[in-house]
């Protein structure tokens, strides 16, 4: 039987079998699957992973294996990654814009948010953005906001782990450690604390109605008052 035929394989028949299922995978693989398909001991094989890893980074291969995204998958080395990318004549088509890295951004470190969360936030209108990059597979609809018309609520996916080597969210850089200086640090804080958003707007709000409320106190002076103090100065 073809499974049964692999149980006998030896350590290093593994890790080449490990390596020719990794090379045909698209995505991060679990070393559960990778067990599976190998018909060997999860534990073994993901001994057998970790050794492959150590090997590669050992050996300064041009390619690395990492897990991320709860699996495991082979990258190109970071040292080489200029040269990669001019090379792969496709590269600028998966490139990423301006707006669709900030869109991004705020997704992943405000997720769940609305898309009218993520407009607050940049100042800007994003629903193409987000649609780009929901066509990408890097967000995906994660809810509804009941106490906003169930608004849909958007996440980062598996996609978005894998692209940037991440194995979670948790591992995403502190965002504070960017901003320039401690007035950013506050604003970026309270974009982060859930505070911003509905705190922004009813601020704005407050300002407009505070406006309005000066403007209807505010008495125009009629035109006889007018020249009545011309004719005084």
């Amino acid at each position: 039987m073809f499974v049964s035929a692999f149980e006998r394989l030896e350590s290093g028949s593994l890790k080449g079998l490990l390596e020719a299922l990794l090379l045909v995978s698209d995505d991060s693989v679990p070393a559960t699957d990778l067990a599976r398909a190998a018909g060997a001991e999860p534990g073994e094989v993901a001994q057998a992973l970790a050794e492959l890893s150590a090997e590669y980074a050992d050996a300064n291969r041009g390619f690395q294996l990492r897990e991320v995204a709860g699996g495991w998958r082979l990258f190109t080395h970071p040292a080489y990654h200029d040269q990669v990318a001019d090379y792969v004549l496709s590269w600028d088509t998966r490139k990423l814009s301006q707006a669709a890295l900030e869109t991004l951004a705020v997704i992943a470190y405000h997720q769940p948010v609305t898309r009218e969360g993520v407009r607050a936030i940049r100042g800007v209108n994003s629903d193409g953005v987000i649609s780009s990059l929901r066509e990408k597979g890097l967000v995906r609809e994660v809810g509804r906001d009941k106490d906003h018309g169930q608004a849909q609520l958007w996440g980062t996916t598996r996609l978005f782990l894998e692209h940037f080597g991440l194995n979670s969210l948790r591992e995403l850089p502190a965002l504070e450690d960017f901003a320039p200086d401690e007035e950013a640090r506050r604003f970026i804080r309270e974009r982060l604390s859930g505070r911003s958003i509905g705190s922004t707007l009813e601020e704005a709000e407050a300002d407009i109605s505070e406006e309005r409320e000066l403007l209807d106190d505010y008495d125009e002076p009629s035109l006889d008052e007018a020249v009545a103090e011309g004719s005084d100065e």
